[in-house]
C-alpha cells in the first residue's frame, strides 16, 4: 500500500499517468541501466520507454514469480491474451499493461514483436541447458533486440528508424553480456544460457554450473561467449549509421557492453560468484559519452 502511494504521488507531482509512474518505479529499481539510458532520450518518449521496459521486466520475472512451470506458462499467456486483446476482466487495472497499452496506440507500434518476446521467454521457465549459439542468438534477437528495436521506434515517434541488422546484433551483444553478468543467480537458481555445443566443447555439464563446481572449462566457454558478444558489438558498431539519428538515444545502453565485458576479462573474474557491476557514475558517464556521439 505505502508503495501505491508513493507512486500515485509521484505521478501527480511530474504529471505521469499513475501507470506510467509505476513502470517508471519499476524499471528504476528492476533495470537501473535502461533507466540511466532513458533518461536521456526526449522527454515525450520516456513514459512509454519505462512502459516497455517495466513489461519486458515483468515477464522477465515470471520464473520467480511462479510456484512452478506450468503456473508461468498461465502467467505467459494472460500476457499474450492481454496484448491480442483477448485477456478476460479488466486488463487496464494492471498498471504495467495499462501503460504499455497507451504506448503501442501512441506510437503505433505492431504487438507481434511483444508477443514473440513472450513466446521466448518460455524458456525461464524450464531448466533445460540452451542447445546451441544459434539458439542463445535467437532468444537474445527476440528479447533484448527486440527491445532495442521497439526503443527505437518510440523515440522516433512510430516513424521507421531503419538499422534492423544493427539493432540486432546491439540485442545479441547486450543480451550475453547480461546473462554472463546473472550467471551466479541463474546458477544457483538451475537455469542454464549458456550453449551446450560451447560447453560441451570444455567438458562442462549443466551440474557442473548449477552445483557450483565451475572450473577452468566453465572460465573457457565464458571467454568464447565474451568474444561472441565482441563480435556483435563490432557489427553493431559498423552499422550504426543505418540507424535514423532521431532513434539512436535507443541504443545507448550498447555502450556499457565493453566496459562489462572487460570486467569479465580479469583473471580474478569467477563466472559463478563474481558480481559485475560497474560503479553509478561510471555507468553515467559512459552514457553520457555515447550520447555526445549521436548525429
Amino acid at each position: 500500500m505505502a508503495e501505491a502511494a508513493r507512486d500515485q504521488a509521484a505521478a501527480g507531482e511530474t504529471g505521469l499517468s499513475f501507470a506510467q509512474s509505476h513502470c517508471e518505479a519499476l524499471v528504476r529499481e528492476g533495470d537501473p541501466d535502461r533507466y540511466l539510458a532513458t533518461l536521456f532520450a526526449p522527454a515525450p518518449a520516456r513514459p512509454h520507454l519505462y512502459a516497455l521496459y517495466a513489461f519486458s521486466l515483468t515477464v522477465a520475472r515470471v520464473r520467480e514469480a511462479a510456484t512452478n512451470p506450468m503456473a508461468g506458462e498461465i502467467r505467459l499467456q494472460w500476457w499474450r491474451d492481454a496484448l491480442q486483446g483477448e485477456a478476460r476482466g479488466d486488463v487496464r487495472a494492471n498498471p504495467v499493461a495499462a501503460a504499455l497499452e497507451e504506448a503501442i496506440k501512441a506510437n503505433r507500434l505492431s504487438r507481434q514483436p511483444l508477443v514473440d518476446l513472450i513466446d521466448a521467454r518460455v524458456f525461464d521457465l524450464y531448466e533445460d541447458p540452451m542447445p546451441r549459439v544459434n539458439d542463445l542468438e535467437g532468444y537474445c534477437g527476440e528479447t533484448a533486440s527486440a527491445l532495442f528495436r521497439i526503443a527505437s521506434l518510440i523515440i522516433g515517434g512510430g516513424a521507421e528508424p531503419g538499422g534492423a541488422a544493427a539493432a540486432g546484433h546491439a540485442g545479441v551483444a547486450y543480451g550475453i553480456t547480461g546473462l554472463l553478468r546473472a550467471l551466479p543467480w541463474h546458477a544457483r537458481a538451475g537455469q542454464v544460457y549458456l550453449p551446450a555445443d560451447i560447453l560441451g566443447r570444455y567438458g562442462v555439464t549443466r551440474e557442473d554450473i548449477v552445483t557450483g563446481r565451475g572450473g577452468p572449462g566453465l572460465r573457457g566457454a565464458c571467454a568464447d561467449l565474451r568474444d561472441l558478444a565482441r563480435r556483435h558489438l563490432a557489427a553493431y558498431e559498423a552499422g550504426r549509421a543505418t540507424i535514423a539519428p532521431a532513434a539512436r538515444t535507443a541504443f545507448l545502453p550498447v555502450a556499457l557492453v565493453e566496459p562489462y565485458l572487460a570486467a569479465m576479462d580479469r583473471t580474478s573474474y569467477d563466472p559463478l560468484n563474481t558480481s559485475t557491476d560497474l560503479p553509478r557514475w561510471r555507468r553515467v558517464w559512459r552514457l553520457w559519452r555515447a550520447s555526445r556521439r549521436i548525429g
